[in-house]
């Protein structure tokens, strides 16, 4: 935690951070827009962009590291990103208290730990009870975009979409990049490593 990012924790939080006490998070927002969460949204950088590249939609950030909200904070003071709100808790927590059903239009999820081993895939974050979660807190052609560098665990992800009858997958070919996602951290590294950048990208059925 550098100096600077704990400054905006303590000055900023309070007028971005989202009510802990709400069960509608469209209220969070003085205007009505498409509502879009990316899970675990690291140092925010992501979030400033997207949310300046799309500023007709509301975006929610969630995020447990504190450093990252903090200088997420930061990024969003110095663009003047009114359209940004924050969550700093653990995004099942979020989901399970303060999501209506059919009330999300987006979830983002861009590099999730992969959680290599073996034996602790269990701790991946996408799994099909959280899929379903998702599925049932989106509106109907809502979608959910999930971006990784690694390729077994983008594997994995597909397998766990596969399963589940509510998603279409309407990926770009060859899974690119679209164009409302910037380039990441998690992204650039990957890439000096020589890995395939795999998007993922489904959309609820009506």
């Amino acid at each position: 935690m550098t100096p600077a990012q704990q400054r905006a924790l303590d000055l900023l939080l309070q007028h971005y951070a989202i009510d802990p006490e709400t069960n509608d998070l469209r209220n969070q927002f003085d205007r009505p827009a498409p509502l879009v969460i990316e899970i675990g949204c690291g140092n925010g950088d992501a979030m400033v962009w997207m949310a300046g590249q799309e500023p007709d939609k509301n975006f929610i950030g969630v995020e447990v590291h504190e450093p990252g909200i903090g200088r997420l904070l930061r990024g969003l003071e110095a663009h003047d990103r009114g359209n940004v709100r924050v969550a700093m808790l653990d995004a099942v927590d979020l989901l399970d208290a303060q999501v209506q059903p059919a009330s999300i239009d987006e979830f983002r999820i861009y590099f999730p730990d992969p959680w290599p081993k073996k034996r602790h895939h269990k701790r991946r974050l996408i799994q099909a009870p959280l899929v379903e979660q998702l599925a049932e807190l989106l509106v109907p052609g809502g979608l959910l975009h999930l971006a990784t560098d690694w390729q077994p665990y983008a594997e994995w992800m597909q397998h766990v979409m596969l399963e589940q009858p509510g998603f279409n997958d309407i990926s770009l070919p060859r899974h690119a990049r679209p164009a409302w996602r910037p380039q990441t951290h998690f992204e650039r590294r990957g890439l000096r490593k020589g890995h395939i950048i795999c998007d993922l990208i489904y959309q609820k059925r009506e």
